[in-house]
């Protein structure tokens, strides 16, 4: 975990304003994961370096700013986003393609789940601004929805592991295999209200 050991450096000389830069940047999809910096961020808080109350709520801060500004772009510029080269990094064709086909499937409700999926993240939330079938207060609410359980979540879990470094790096480990099935399950549980409303929708023609 040498990520999570740079980042607590850097955290603890640069307190709130590194954290929220850092989760900023992992919005637009840079590939450092934003568990192990909220997990960083509750470490430091732990140490007494921080407040965890007041680092929880820079976390979400950090966290919907990123969001946010994906969705902006891809509302504001549209498709011509998709042309500038490090957009068109993130969003290779053949993402662009397999975002849009979930947002055919699972509509808004994807914008929740993204939240849980590293590496689609930042695609969906772009996709969405592109698509213009999201208002930006469904983006917020369900991305928010979203926040306010994974961000106190990894922070709260750095801050009560603070000082117990082995345990807290398995419970990192258990926690995001935790997270794995929870979206494993939600999607399941996404997909049979689909089929249902379809059967439902035949059943009355």
């Amino acid at each position: 975990m040498d990520i999570l050991n740079l980042l607590i450096g850097f955290f603890t000389d640069y307190g709130y304003a590194a954290v929220f830069i850092v989760l900023l940047v992992c919005g637009f999809g840079v590939p450092i994961p934003e568990d192990v910096t909220l997990v960083a961020g509750g470490i430091i808080s732990g140490l007494g370096y921080t407040h965890v109350h007041t680092m929880v709520f820079v976390g979400m801060l950090g966290v919907l700013a990123g969001d946010g500004i994906m969705f902006a772009l891809g509302r504001f510029f549209g498709p011509k986003i998709l042309k500038f080269r490090l957009i068109a990094k993130l969003m290779t064709p053949e993402r662009y393609a397999q975002v849009q086909e979930k947002f055919e499937k699972y509509g808004s409700g994807v914008l929740f789940a993204a939240r849980f999926m590293p590496g689609l993240r930042s695609p969906i939330f772009l996709t969405a601004g592109l698509s213009k079938k999201v208002s930006a207060w469904k983006f917020l609410l369900m991305d928010g929805s979203a926040a306010l359980i994974s961000v106190p979540a990894w922070i709260y879990l750095g801050y009560y592991g603070a000082n117990n470094r082995e345990w807290l790096l398995s419970a990192l480990k258990k926690g995001q295999t935790g997270i794995l099935v929870l979206l494993a399950l939600v999607i399941l549980a996404v997909i049979g209200y689909f089929l249902w409303q379809k059967r439902k929708k035949n059943g009355q023609k």
